[in-house]
């Protein structure tokens, strides 16, 4: 530890003397200042503290709180969150084929990936992972269990599977698990082809081409390209792929910087595919960043007809720095401007108050912007679509429902007693099936817990502590009704995000849109656009 302690010291003169030599007087003795009163501190919660303390631990939780206070997009990377962030990037990995999460000290699978060893050897989501080879993952931190499924393919290993209160050993074969950012694509008409786009990974752009191509074979004549929840990722590969619709030496993106060097413009630089095809971009407020660029890009040149609701709002750039003993940073390094000089940032992180809220750009006021074509675009709060189809806002309530394990145990619950469903071109749920949901969780409420129920719990047990008597039960009685009421409001988003995640279980991504192909709003309305030549170039005029 104290070896620790003295490089850290050897640190602090090597970063000062680089402070000096690059100009930064002016900061220097404030920087200087503040790492010697941290190393000061470190140093005597090491000598003297009571407990023997985590070096790790400590500065991990220093690092990551310091940077809270700047966007959600600074982070810090220890060696094993490089590791992921590269798998992220790269869109491939060593693994067994699962997304999972640590709950309750064991591995929970919430999907696993068609044709991968997982799915191979009949594991299902809902299962717990509590042993993995010779380790138990209780044993484990949350992040270190999960990073054991990984490994060279063709390596084994073995887990111990716990399902539906039974346990059992499963051997998987490792193998390269590649994450395709084009999970589904398909002629939804005789001329017209659907691509869904996931994610901007290094393999976007040539997914997208490879898509593009085989869909003309098909008899393509018209494009719809849905990015809904789509939340970006490498900047260069949303101009690689505006640069299929639009000519060579057009400016898709311009970046302005502190630091002028990563102060760019970025034009495509390559023959475009198809500067005609009909194209709408699909968007929701989940489409971020990259999406944001490819979206606002081809608005600002009248080339692509955009449909959905304003997207997310995502105008900053980052980068990764490498830091010392193999971490890393990804800092927001500039913020980015369409063609038209529009910059769609909607949340104000530096003029966050007191109390930590954010204010939004577009609360002051949208500024106009021209498109190519002379129509009026706006800067600020995201990209606003040409066919803006208002939807229901969900609730708080239906929010927590989403990311509650009761809602994930329910369809699991689902799964094993129906054998089989309808194809998913046909599966639809009915008034019941919503009954039922409601009706199973009112009687697991303990694994669905809004905001307010969890402040009651607190409160409940600071009134116990303090003998004060309360009719509590009056009280969660009423917020359960409450909670019952907002649910219902969004029956109809409830309805079809169940579904969604049932179709999943049985017949896998795939599936799931093949349904929306049959039954998406946004998906017809792109259709009805796009079969009809003269609205298509009205809205674009």
């Amino acid at each position: 530890m104290k070896s620790k302690i003295k490089k850290i010291g050897v640190g602090i003169v090597i970063i000062t003397s680089l402070l000096v030599s690059v100009g930064y007087q002016s900061d220097f003795f404030e920087i200087a200042k503040q790492i010697d009163i941290y190393t000061s501190l470190f140093r005597e919660l090491n000598m003297h503290y009571v407990d023997e303390v985590n070096p790790a631990k400590l500065t991990n939780n220093a690092l990551n709180n310091m940077l809270k206070n700047l966007d959600p997009y600074t982070k810090y990377y220890d060696e094993q969150g490089v590791e992921d962030a590269r798998i992220a990037s790269l869109g491939e990995y060593g693994g067994i084929g699962v997304s999972a999460k640590f709950i309750d000290k064991s591995i929970l699978i919430l999907n696993v990936v068609k044709n991968s060893p997982a799915q191979k050897e009949n594991l299902k989501p809902g299962d717990k992972i509590l042993k993995i080879d010779q380790t138990f993952v209780k044993d484990f931190e949350a992040k270190g269990a999960s990073t054991l499924l990984y490994g060279l393919p063709n390596t084994k290993v073995t887990l111990q599977i716990e399902r539906q209160n039974k346990t059992f050993d499963a051997i998987l074969t490792r193998k390269k698990i590649s994450i395709n950012p084009i999970p589904y694509y398909t002629m939804a008409t005789k001329t017209i082809g659907y691509i869904s786009f996931t994610k901007f990974n290094q393999k976007a752009a040539i997914e997208v081409k490879k898509a593009i191509l085989d869909l003309k074979d098909q008899g393509m004549q018209q494009l719809i390209l849905d990015v809904r929840n789509n939340p970006g990722g490498l900047l260069n590969e949303a101009v690689k792929i505006t640069n299929y619709f639009i000519p060579k030496d057009k400016i898709v993106v311009t970046t302005k910087a502190k630091t002028q060097q990563w102060s760019e413009t970025f034009k495509t630089f390559n023959e475009p595919i198809n500067t005609n095809i009909p194209l709408v971009i699909l968007v929701n407020n989940h489409s971020a960043s990259a999406s944001e660029i490819l979206a606002g890009s081809l608005q600002d040149y009248d080339r692509a007809v955009i449909i959905g609701n304003r997207s997310f709002g995502k105008g900053l750039v980052q980068r990764y720095r490498e830091l010392p003993y193999g971490t890393q940073m990804k800092l927001t390094i500039s913020k980015y401007y369409t063609p038209s000089g529009r910059c769609i940032q909607e949340l104000d992180y530096t003029s966050r108050d007191d109390k930590g809220n954010i204010p939004k750009f577009s609360d002051k006021g949208r500024n106009a912007f021209k498109t190519e074509n002379g129509r009026t675009v706006y800067g600020g709060g995201g990209i606003l679509p040409d066919i803006d189809l208002k939807s229901q806002k969900l609730n708080k309530t239906t929010e927590s429902l989403f990311n509650s394990e009761a809602f994930f145990n329910y369809v699991t619950q689902y799964f094993y007693k129906n054998k089989a469903i309808k194809k998913p071109s046909e599966f639809q749920l009915k008034e019941n099936d919503f009954n039922d949901l409601i009706n199973y969780l009112n009687k697991h409420n303990d694994e669905f817990s809004t905001k307010i129920e969890t402040q009651l719990v607190k409160v409940k047990k600071e009134a116990n502590d303090s003998n004060l008597s309360v009719d509590f039960k009056a009280i969660s009685e009423t917020i359960k009704s409450a909670k019952r009421d907002n649910l219902a409001k969004n029956k109809r988003e409830i309805i079809n995000k169940l579904e969604e995640k049932i179709i999943q279980r049985y017949y896998y991504n795939e599936g799931v849109f093949q349904h929306k192909i049959k039954f998406d709003i946004q998906i017809a309305k792109a259709v009805s656009v796009l079969n009809n030549p003269k609205q298509y170039q009205k809205i674009l005029e």
